[in-house]
């Protein structure tokens, strides 16, 4: 009878009752196999599944080609009235494509709203061409872009994102490329909202107008999308990156190898709305000012310093914001010289005693080392007072 009782106890204890388990958040609940949330302005993950599996990610490639094409509007290096002249390769893409003809010219403006809207393989291949001489080189610069911004995981072979082997990323590594794109250039936000609109074709054969329709439906379906590339071939399935804002916080969606395109834009607004309902966003209203610092062996005695930006914080736990606290840390002894800009410090958040991010402190302006002519016309000069 005692043996029994002990292997009922056992039991017991070993299998508690529903009621009995603590509360879990398990997320939403996604189909597709791989995914993100991001925040972002912050970068802060939400949501991840599976996110560092590398899979061929079909046009959402072109969120780093729409990356390079901005970075070369940025540096002055083309501007959006220049005029783009279609090679026979770039004219011989297949796939989602605006039927660009050898030697049509469009401008760049036009060709990055097919790349945006359309999802054109033609139009990413003449831009890359126009860029780099050629798309050899563009896609050199891609990897090299994508390395820089830690995405460890990826390596491009084309532009478009058409399948070959070998061309992979992951769905982590979307969002970061995404989050550069959103954040660097928000004009993208301009192009990647059209839902439809007209492109003149002007031809040998005369001039023609061709409609282009926004591939991402979530701009008309989901009350707050904002953006931002989807993708599909056989290789791949259906992805997306979207891109959402509500009260003020922008949230990154990435799909990767969903089944349909029903099912990757239902996972997508899954998150969002997981994204929206669990969020809340901490942004310091001010940032403010702070006493200057001692110098040591400087010609001047102190150094005016200034926090870097302000503190941005997202929260998940529906912590009471309200109770976030700061505390500035300087390094232990500030010698000259000092550089402007010079890390001097951090500022240091804290929500119920645990820390939750920080700010560097940096110095406003350079500070030379004291020479020993210096020193000794201050110590006269000191002692004659």
């Amino acid at each position: 009878m005692g043996r029994i009782l002990a292997i009922l106890i056992s039991v017991f204890l070993c299998v508690q009752p529903v009621w009995a388990s603590p509360s879990m958040d398990e997320g939403p609940q996604i189909t597709a196999p791989s995914a993100v949330l991001m925040e972002a302005s912050t970068g802060q993950i939400i949501y991840e599944k599976d996110a560092d599996e590398q899979l061929p990610p079909a046009s959402v490639t072109k969120i780093m080609t729409l990356l390079l094409i901005f970075d070369a509007l940025d540096s002055g290096q083309i501007q959006l009235d220049d005029k783009v002249t279609t090679s026979e390769y770039a004219a011989s893409m297949g796939g989602s494509q605006v039927f660009l003809e050898a030697g049509e010219t469009q401008t760049v403006d036009t060709l990055i709203k097919c790349i945006s809207v359309a999802s054109a393989n033609d139009a990413c291949v003449a831009m890359a061409e126009y860029i780099c001489g050629n798309e050899e080189e563009f896609v050199a610069r891609m990897n090299q872009r994508a390395k820089d911004l830690g995405m460890e995981n990826t390596h491009f072979i084309n532009c478009n994102g058409l399948d070959v082997d070998g061309h992979l990323t992951t769905a982590r590594d979307i969002a970061v490329m995404s989050r550069e794109l959103i954040t660097e250039y928000p004009e993208i936000y301009d192009y990647c909202t059209i839902w439809m609109e007209n492109i003149t074709h002007t031809t040998k054969k005369g001039t023609s107008e061709f409609g282009l329709t926004n591939t991402n439906k979530l701009i008309r379906q989901y009350e707050y999308a904002t953006g931002l590339k989807t993708g599909s071939t056989g290789k791949a399935k259906f992805c997306v990156s979207a891109t959402a804002r509500k009260d003020g916080m922008d949230l990154i969606a990435v799909i990767m190898a969903a089944p349909d395109s029903k099912t990757r834009m239902k996972d997508a607004v899954t998150l969002f709305n997981y994204g929206f309902g669990k969020c809340q966003r901490y942004e310091e209203k001010q940032i403010q000012p702070m006493e200057p610092v001692e110098v040591s062996r400087g010609k001047e005695k102190q150094v005016n310093v200034v926090q870097d930006g302000k503190f941005v914080y997202v929260d998940t736990t529906g912590a009471d914001l309200s109770k976030v606290k700061r505390k500035a840390v300087y390094k232990e002894k500030i010698e000259a010289p000092v550089k402007k800009g010079e890390k001097i410090g951090v500022v240091q958040y804290y929500l119920d005693e645990k820390m939750i991010g920080s700010i560097d402190i940096i110095a406003e302006q350079s500070v030379e080392k004291i020479s020993y002519k210096s020193a000794m016309g201050n110590a006269l000069e000191e002692f004659l007072l």
